[in-house]
């Protein structure tokens, strides 16, 4: 039977959560006694929870994370979201410290807030996680809002702060989509550059089929590319992607079984400590 371990998750107990219309369009409740049952359906035996986004735009306080996952009774492990401001940087390094043993990456929502990766209000997120060996994950491509800020949500933007923090280690969430290839050549280019595949099987209308075949062909290539699949991690953006869809991208690339496994479980485990 498959290991899996979704690093992408996320979850709310909130009306005002905006990715209710995802969990209504995949017939989801959305609820956390939903999400675990999924999960063990689906044989995923661990995620990790990152805030949703609020309407009005704020995402999930850490708090309401932290304790989703404390419900989870194991299952869930939280990602701390930083916003791009001395108070919520300061508020985001108390909860992480805090809970050092639960907590397992940050979260930077490139191209909805008003900041880029190199902004210096980020820089003590930076130290603190280099300190502990925490992954930082970035939203990378296309923003679900039509104000979303695509220069700052480019993964080329990643580029000078791998350059200046080598000893940071940095996940491109939604491999950049739709720049796959400069993605492909960010974990190439950068020994401390990881890149998942959460939300990629959610557009293309009438021919998401195609949209599909095209998103495992792009990835299939990146790893190519990268000489491997050490740097590919799975996540499914629940509920923005159903388990099946997810779970069938990884299925349909064109790569060996051992780099499907890797994927889908392996490198999470090594880079996330779990």
């Amino acid at each position: 039977m498959q290991r899996i371990i979704d690093a992408h998750i996320h979850l709310s107990e909130r009306p005002s959560d905006t990715l209710t219309r995802y969990a209504k369009k995949n017939g989801l409740k959305y609820t956390l006694e939903e999400l675990l049952g999924t999960m063990q359906r689906n044989h995923v035996e661990h995620g990790l929870l990152l805030s949703p986004p609020m309407k009005g735009g704020a995402p999930l306080p850490n708090e309401e994370i932290l304790n989703l996952c404390w419900r989870s009774r194991g299952r869930l492990s939280p990602v701390v979201t930083v916003e791009p401001t001395k108070r919520e940087v300061a508020a985001a390094l108390k909860v992480a410290s805090e809970n050092r043993k639960e907590v397992k990456a940050f979260k930077i929502r490139l191209g909805y807030v008003d900041a880029s990766a190199d902004s210096p209000v980020f820089n003590d997120v930076y130290d603190y996680a280099e300190a502990e060996d925490l992954p930082v994950l970035f939203h990378t491509g296309d923003t679900a809002s039509s104000n979303g800020d695509l220069i700052r949500a480019h993964p080329l933007s990643l580029d000078r702060l791998a350059n200046e923090r080598e000893e940071l280690t940095l996940v491109l969430c939604h491999f950049g989509n739709p720049w796959f290839e400069d993605v492909a050549e960010l974990i190439y280019k950068h020994p401390n550059v990881h890149a998942d595949i959460s939300g990629l099987t959610t557009g293309g209308g009438r021919y998401a089929r195609k949209f599909t075949e095209w998103v495992a062909s792009k990835i299939s290539a990146a790893i190519y590319f990268a000489g491997g699949a050490e740097k590919v991690i799975f996540g499914t953006d629940y509920p923005v992607t159903s388990y099946s869809d997810a779970l069938a991208l990884v299925n349909s690339l064109d790569v060996d079984e051992a780099d499907k496994e890797r994927v889908l479980w392996r490198n999470a485990k090594e880079l996330f400590g779990l």
